[in-house]
Formats: structure tokens, sequence, C-alpha cells
């Protein structure tokens, strides 16, 4: 299933950053997610997400497992401030997130493309993509075990078109070191801390 449009809540914010990483599957998202992580982790102004997903746990990927009954009770109660579907999965970024840009934060999470609009009206964000070559890409796909080569090549030629006008403020060719690309993730997080309340939204 393709994505769908994201839908959000409330007013937006004007303080801190939000900080989309965004990127096809197997590009490396979640690794370099949780390395910068792990590098910041000392460093009170920045915040990473753990999303909701309509998934069960697994490894590389931290989010909080919540059933589709679960999901769509907290869209009712705008207990998430943006949520969207794709792959036949929910997706959601727990309202409290608000708060925590407002408070000046950087805020970084793995995000679809499709609710980069969404994250543009709530808040003041920043845009980072992982990418790599298709067959780098299925390879990874297939690494996971859930589907071959070929089908993770044929879903990446279906895969979410970014938004027209899209400009990204920062693209990672995750084909090196996952620390490499850590790397580079936290340089571009880094001065955020000291930009935002300065800079103009998106």
């Amino acid at each position: 299933m393709s994505a769908l449009p994201a839908t959000i809540s409330a007013e937006p914010s004007r303080n801190g950053r939000f900080v989309c990483v965004v990127g096809p599957s197997g590009a490396g998202k979640d690794t370099l997610i949780n390395l910068a992580r792990e590098r910041l982790a000392r460093d009170p102004r920045f915040v990473f997400v753990r999303r909701l997903i309509t998934r069960p746990p697994y490894a590389g990927e931290d989010h909080e497992p919540i059933s589709e009954t679960q999901f769509e009770e907290a869209e009712r109660r705008s207990a998430l401030a943006i949520s969207w579907r794709a792959h036949g999965l929910c997706y959601g970024v727990p309202d409290s997130v608000r708060t925590v840009v407002a408070s000046g934060a950087v805020v970084v999470c793995n995000m679809s493309r499709a609710a980069i609009p969404d994250a543009r009206r709530l808040f003041p964000t920043s845009l980072a993509l992982v990418t790599a070559p298709p067959e780098i890409l299925a390879e990874r796909i297939a690494a996971r075990g859930r589907e071959s080569v070929a089908d993770a090549l044929a879903r990446l030629r279906r895969k979410v078109q970014s938004p027209p006008d899209t400009a990204y403020d920062l693209v990672i060719e995750n084909v090196t070191t996952p620390e490499r690309g850590a790397a580079d993730l936290e340089a571009f997080l880094r001065p955020l801390a000291g930009e935002h309340r300065g800079r103009r939204n998106g």
C-alpha cells in the first residue's frame, strides 16, 4: 500500500526545530538515527522521537507497538501530532512532541515523505534525506527476511515521491559505514541547536 496523506492536529509551534529524517526502505534511516542518538545522548537540546507503529518490535527500530484499534483511538483523542499510513501499517508521532519543540529543543524523527507538508505546518522544519542506489536498498530489504530482492526492487519502483518543491537540507548517500552516515547526521544536527530560533520555517 502506498503512503496516504498524513493528518495533523492543533496549531503550529514557533520555537524549536523538527527534523524529518526521510528516505526509502533499506536506506538505513533507523541505524543512523540510533547512532546519532547515542552520540548526542548527553545533550538535552536534542530529542529523538519514539514513534507509535502498528507493528511488533524488531531489532534496529525503536518504536512503541500499538494495535490498529488503539491507534485509531489515539487519533480520535488527538493524542498524535502527525499520523500516516504506509505499506499496510499506521505510524504516529506523539502529540507530546509539540511541547518539546515549543521548549526550544531540536526534535529528530524518522518520517514519511508524504508527511513532510504536515510537519511543516506544525513546526519549523528541517529535512534530511537518507538514500542509496536501488540495488543496495533491495539487498538490505531482502536481508530482513520478509521479501526477496526481486520483490524489494518492485516495491522500490513504487516508492513514495517527495512533495513538490521539496528541497532537502541534508542528503546522506548511505553506502559506506553507518558510523560515517551518523557522523554526517550529527554534524548537521548540532548547529540547529543554536540556529533554530532565528530560522525561517522549512
